[in-house]
C-alpha cells in the first residue's frame, strides 16, 4: 500500500488521509493511522475533536523517505489510514468503551498511530493495549502530570487518565518528560514519587536531554508513547487547549522521538486543537511526530539504533 505520488497528483488534491495513504482495506499491514475526535473531557479550551482532521491536512507534505532515521516508513510498514473511531459526544465513559472495542482487534495485527482528541482517550487505548500485550511501559511527554485523582469530583477527564491507568494495573514503568507550569499544590510533586513515576521536568530535559533519552532507552519490554502536544512551547505549537510557556522546541520534540530505541506497541499525539492554531503549525508538527514514530517502528524492525542528535 503506497501513498499518492505527489509528482503525479498535487498535494492539495484528493481526499485528505494521513500522509496521503490509502484507506485500510482487507490487506494485512503493520501500521495503521486512526483518529479519535473526542474533546468532551477537556477542562479549559475545547477543539481537539478537530485534531485528526487537522493532522491529516498537516501531513500532506510528508514524503516517503526519512533521512534522519534512514527509512521509508510508510512503505516498509505497509501503512494505511483506518479512519476515525465513532465517538459519542457528551458521554465520556461510553466513548471510552467504544474506543477500546474499536481498537483492540486492529492491535492484534498492527501497531496503531493515533491522533486525538483530548488526553482522556489514552486511557481506553491503554486498556486495549493491555488486552493484547499485557502490562506495558509508558513514555508520557506532557507539560502536565495528568495523574490527578478527580476534577470537580469526577474521575474521568484529560487530567486524570494516568491515575486511572495505574489503578487498573495497566502499566509497568512510567517515564514523564517535559513537566512544567504551576500546580495545584506541592503535593502534586510528591504524588509523582508515591506513584512510582520517573518524572523529568522541563529544566532537567533542557539541561541534559541525552540523559533523559538514555533513561527511556533503558526500558525493557513493550512500550507505549503518549505525546501531548502541549509539551511543546506554544511558540511552536499554539493550537492546544491548555498551553504552558517554556516548553520544548519543535526540533527538540522531533529529536527525542528520532533518538529512541524501543519495542514500540503504539503511539498517540493528543490535544492538537486546530481552532487555536496559527498557519497549521501545530497540526503539521503533530503529523511529523507520528511520521517520526512510524519511522522509529520501521527502523527497529531492522534492528537499527538511533542516536541523540543523529
Amino acid at each position: 500500500m503506497r501513498q499518492i505520488d505527489a509528482l503525479k497528483s498535487p498535494r492539495f488534491a484528493q481526499i485528505s488521509t494521513f500522509a496521503r495513504l490509502p484507506m485500510c482495506g482487507e490487506e494485512r499491514v503493520e501500521a495503521i493511522f486512526m483518529g479519535i475526535p473526542f474533546d468532551d473531557a477537556t477542562t479549559y479550551r475545547p477543539g481537539a475533536r478537530f485534531g485528526p482532521m487537522g493532522i491529516r491536512d498537516g501531513s500532506r507534505l510528508l514524503r516517503p523517505y526519512n533521512p534522519f532515521q534512514r527509512v521509508y516508513p510508510l512503505d516498509e510498514l505497509s501503512a494505511c489510514d483506518g479512519g476515525d473511531v465513532d465517538v459519542i459526544p457528551g458521554h465520556i465513559e461510553d466513548t471510552m468503551k467504544r474506543i477500546e472495542e474499536a481498537l483492540v482487534e486492529r492491535m492484534r495485527s498492527s501497531t496503531l498511530f493515533l491522533a486525538g482528541g483530548d488526553h482522556s482517550i489514552t486511557l481506553p487505548v491503554l486498556r486495549a493495549v493491555h488486552r493484547v500485550h499485557g502490562k506495558v511501559n509508558l513514555v508520557h511527554l506532557d507539560s502536565h502530570y495528568d495523574f490527578w485523582d478527580t476534577h470537580w469530583g469526577k474521575k474521568y477527564d484529560h487530567g486524570t487518565w494516568l491515575r486511572r491507568a495505574l489503578e487498573e494495573n495497566l502499566l509497568n514503568r512510567v517515564i514523564q518528560v517535559g513537566i512544567r507550569g504551576s500546580l495545584f499544590s506541592h503535593e502534586d510533586v510528591e504524588d509523582s514519587r508515591r506513584l512510582g513515576i520517573t518524572s523529568f521536568n522541563i529544566r532537567e530535559v533542557k539541561r541534559d536531554q541525552e540523559r533523559v533519552i538514555r533513561e527511556i532507552n533503558g526500558l525493557e519490554g513493550p512500550t507505549y508513547i503518549s505525546f501531548d502536544i502541549d509539551v511543546v512551547d506554544p511558540a511552536f505549537a499554539p493550537g492546544t487547549g491548555t498551553p504552558e510557556v517554556g516548553g520544548l522546541t519543535s526540533f527538540e520534540a522531533l529529536e527525542i522521538i528520532r533518538s529512541l530505541n524501543l519495542n514500540l506497541v503504539g503511539f498517540d499525539v493528543v490535544e492538537v486543537s486546530p481552532p487555536y492554531d496559527v498557519s497549521e503549525i501545530t497540526s503539521m508538527l503533530g503529523a511529523n511526530l507520528i511520521y517520526e514514530a512510524m519511522s522509529l517502528k520501521a527502523r527497529m524492525k531492522h534492528g537499527e539504533k538511533g542516536e541523540a542528535g543523529d
